[in-house]
């Protein structure tokens, strides 16, 4: 969480792209940085890189299947759905998003795992791949990502500072995918936890 992917106008360095670079460099080899799934500055988990820009042409022919998780404010009731709320672009230059009927197509599986007293641990899978995706959909079901600073309420966030959240909640969990050479299914899982 805090580390950007790619250097930006703002920031370039202490990036993902400089980390993998600097790691490379170290090995004697080159690497130029392909990623193949990103993450929001302040989300944390698994991210897919290719070696180089043939593996990447393959992976993007491949279905990448990935699952999240995080901590949402409230209790959902058990079980699992999909949320269907498609998603826009507020106007420039802002560079959130909103639940909006012109907005593009967007789809979000989601699946309770636990509920505590104040918050849920839920799976998230995106059916869709929209900026923002799984925290605006969260916060569409009145269940905010705990420690998401745009898109969560005034309730979340005063819940999220009693338990020390200075990001938001949100994991990468898992990615699967076939290999692009060997056909073989692989699944990459993250350790850490929301």
């Amino acid at each position: 969480a805090g580390m950007l992917i790619h250097p930006s106008r703002a920031k370039n360095t202490g990036t993902l792209a400089n980390l993998v670079a600097g790691y490379y460099q170290k090995t004697g080899q080159h690497l130029a940085f392909h990623p193949m799934t990103r993450l929001d500055r302040d989300t944390f988990g698994v991210v897919l890189i290719a070696k180089n820009s043939h593996i990447h042409a393959l992976l993007q022919q491949t279905d990448l299947q990935k699952t999240y998780q995080a901590r949402i404010f409230g209790c959902l009731p058990e079980g699992e759905g999909i949320i269907d709320a498609p998603i826009d672009r507020r106007p420039l230059p802002s560079l959130l998003r909103y639940i909006s009927p012109t907005g593009k197509p967007s789809k979000t599986r989601y699946r309770v795992l636990e509920r505590f007293e104040g918050h849920s641990l839920v799976e998230l899978e995106p059916l869709t791949g929209r900026t923002h995706q799984l925290r605006l959909h969260c916060a569409y079901l009145g269940s905010p990502i705990l420690g998401d600073p745009q898109y969560g309420t005034e309730e979340s966030q005063e819940y999220s500072l009693q338990f020390g959240y200075t990001h938001q909640r949100l994991c990468a969990k898992k990615i699967h995918l076939t290999h692009p050479l060997t056909g073989k299914m692989l699944t990459i899982e993250s350790h850490l936890s929301p």
